[in-house]
């Protein structure tokens, strides 16, 4: 799983950062809009997290990333993670903090592109998407697998 976790992530990334150079050589001038008042392709420089939280915190975001992909590395050194699902989960977080994490120190802040115009909700990028999806997957996994998989393993 290791070979393919890592390749999954080289992968991820690198679809997240092909996005955001498409974004910045073709929407920075202008939006594409896909559905009149509902969903739109656009270039937003994000310094911040959803709807700006923190934002020009630049140092927190570097740092917390650095912890977080510390602690995954850390639970799949020690076999921490018993499912496929929660493996999953962690390639997919780590997917999209490094995405983000590569934006952050190359220009200070992060590319964000798909907007949806319906609700107010926070402009995001493919990096956002594998956080997200990463996150929920692992609270389905912690919920539904972990302590059954870790009594198995002798590990509770």
């Amino acid at each position: 799983m290791l070979i393919l976790g890592i390749i999954s992530i080289v992968l991820l990334v690198g679809l997240d950062q092909f996005v955001k150079y498409l974004t910045v050589t073709h929407l920075i001038n202008e939006p594409i809009v896909l559905i009149e008042n509902v969903f739109e392709l656009t270039y937003v420089e994000n310094k911040g997290a959803a709807w700006s939280i923190l934002e020009n915190q630049i140092w927190f975001f570097i740092i917390m990333t650095i912890i977080i992909l510390a602690l995954i590395a850390y639970a799949f050194y020690k076999k921490m993670i018993y499912t496929k699902l929660g493996q999953i989960s962690l390639v997919l977080i780590s997917a999209g903090a490094i995405g983000n994490f590569i934006d952050r120190l190359a220009h200070g802040y992060v590319i964000d592109m798909f907007s949806f115009k319906l609700i107010n909700f926070p402009v995001f990028n493919v990096a956002d998407i594998c956080i997200v999806c990463g996150g929920i997957l692992f609270v389905c996994y912690m919920l539904f697998q972990h302590d059954k998989f870790a009594e198995k393993a002798g590990k509770k």
